[in-house]
């Protein structure tokens, strides 16, 4: 899978050769996800302070080193570990990305490792300098990727999850599984339908005669030169979905 930066986003070409891209999320989506980030690791944290304080008191008749093992150390690692431990755990998103609709990829459009979402977390300690994240607000006011200093030393990129092509993707890859193609083939042969009046005759004809040979179970190169446009259609159309009606005539 090969990634391209362009204006717009970034672009991805995929295992089918059809290009697709992602457009980069700005600083209102990262402030949006941020602040909702915010609020639930906060909550976490200091739920857990009051509830491991009243058992350590309870318990440990509130012995100063036990108090704080038991009590500050978690809530702070709660606190400051909630990014890239959520992050390698969700695949680049938290629940704050996710209710923003956008995730962490690395700039070829794959999902990042554990180095870099290590990396980008680390350097937020630059990026929140000297207050309110005003090193990383200005990095990305600034780049045209809109990344902050922690995305440019990981080379990772924020861009929003489309959530309804995500699900359009799943159910085309149902599609095709059910009609015993593998995802690839699922989407060439969606790809054709829907190009398929943009094309000139002759060559959606080739393509969908070549689809049909290579994906058709019983289709023989002998008969695949006598299948007009309305069978091609019809036939492409059983290929992705098995159980739908033939086309009109």
């Amino acid at each position: 899978m090969d990634a391209t930066e362009i204006d717009e986003g970034l672009r991805i070409r995929s295992v089918t050769g059809v290009d697709f891209t992602l457009p980069v999320a700005g600083v209102g989506g990262r402030s949006f996800a941020f602040v909702i980030d915010l609020h639930i690791r906060a909550i976490a944290a200091a739920t857990w302070l009051l509830v491991a304080q009243v058992i350590v008191t309870a318990v440990a008749a509130g012995s100063g080193s036990t108090a704080i093992m038991w009590t500050a150390v978690p809530a702070g690692a709660i606190y400051f570990l909630y990014h890239p431990i959520v992050e390698l755990i969700m695949g680049g998103r938290t629940p704050g990305k996710r209710i923003a609709g956008i995730r962490v990829v690395m700039r070829d459009g794959s999902p990042p490792g554990a180095g870099p979402i290590l990396v980008r977390n680390v350097f937020r300690l630059v990026d929140s300098l000297p207050f309110a994240y005003a090193v990383g607000l200005i990095a990305c006011f600034t780049t045209d990727r809109q990344v902050r200093i922690g995305d440019m030393a990981a080379g990772t990129l924020l861009i929003y999850d489309d959530a309804p092509t995500r699900e359009a993707v799943t159910a085309l890859v149902a599609q095709g599984t059910a009609a015993g193609l593998s995802a690839p083939q699922a989407e060439l042969v969606d790809d054709l339908l829907t190009r398929w009046e943009a094309l000139g005759p002759g060559h959606r004809l080739h393509l969908a005669r070549q689809m049909i040979l290579q994906f058709e179970p019983g289709a023989t190169l002998e008969n695949s030169g006598t299948i007009g446009e309305h069978d091609a259609l019809r036939r492409l159309s059983a290929l992705l979905r098995p159980s739908a009606p033939a086309a009109p005539a």
